[in-house]
């Protein structure tokens, strides 16, 4: 299974490594900011899977981060813990207010972490989003990341293969550029629509002449994915 990726934020250098050889441990991959504002554009640029978010920081707070990216539609569905030496109730109450999915009191155990970060995590993954795709010869395993033309392997780069997935299961309609951005790219504000193109043609290239003619575009509009010519 393709590892899921962690992104730490905590001032305290120490603590952060300790959670990351924990969590690396457990197959997880992890990424460090040690302040809200490099979180922030990390959560953007990279998509971490979950935010383990400490609550006192100098500068914005652990808190005002977390309602900020609940407030935004791109980063408000991201799974996150809070991790906090406060432990009295109505702290806890706040946290969970402000969007965390789970709170985690210092001092904590690296296994009582990783078992409160995989429920997080199981409760985050959408039904259906670990399914095999087949259509027409073409399979796509979120597993095993792997994507196959009738039987052999194909070579799909990461943003092709998020790319192919979207399109594999919402089939038959057509999307704008900039909507492909949103949901394949997580509306990062850094990638021009016309990169769309570049890995579209890159994708077409993937696939091959058996399958390429699934990515249709659909002229004053974007693309689509369609069996049907």
């Amino acid at each position: 299974m393709t590892a899921k990726t962690v992104l730490i934020v905590d001032d305290e250098a120490s603590i952060r490594e300790m959670i990351a050889v924990a969590l690396e441990m457990a197959d997880y991959r992890v990424l460090e900011a040690d302040n809200a504002q490099t979180a922030h554009a990390m959560v953007v640029d990279d998509q971490p899977d979950l935010l383990l978010l400490d609550w006192m920081m100098p500068g914005t707070s652990g808190i005002e981060l977390a309602r900020r990216l609940k407030r935004d539609t791109v980063t408000a569905e991201l799974p996150i813990i809070l991790l906090t030496a406060k432990s009295e109730e109505d702290n806890k109450i706040q946290g969970l207010e402000a969007g965390a999915d789970d709170y985690i009191t210092k001092p904590f155990s690296p296994r009582e972490l990783v078992a409160r970060l995989k429920a997080v995590l199981r409760r985050a993954t959408p039904t259906g989003v670990e399914d095999t795709v087949e259509i027409d010869g073409l399979r796509l395993d979120p597993v095993s990341h792997r994507v196959s033309a009738n039987g052999e392997a194909l070579d799909v780069g990461p943003t092709e293969y998020r790319l192919l997935q979207f399109f594999m299961t919402h089939q038959e309609r057509a999307y704008t550029r900039s909507q492909l951005l949103d949901q394949v790219w997580g509306g990062n504000v850094y990638v021009e629509e016309r990169t769309v193109d570049v890995h579209i043609r890159r994708l077409r290239k993937a696939l091959g002449d058996d399958h390429q003619h699934f990515i249709q575009t659909v002229r004053g509009t974007g693309y689509r994915f369609s069996t049907k010519e």
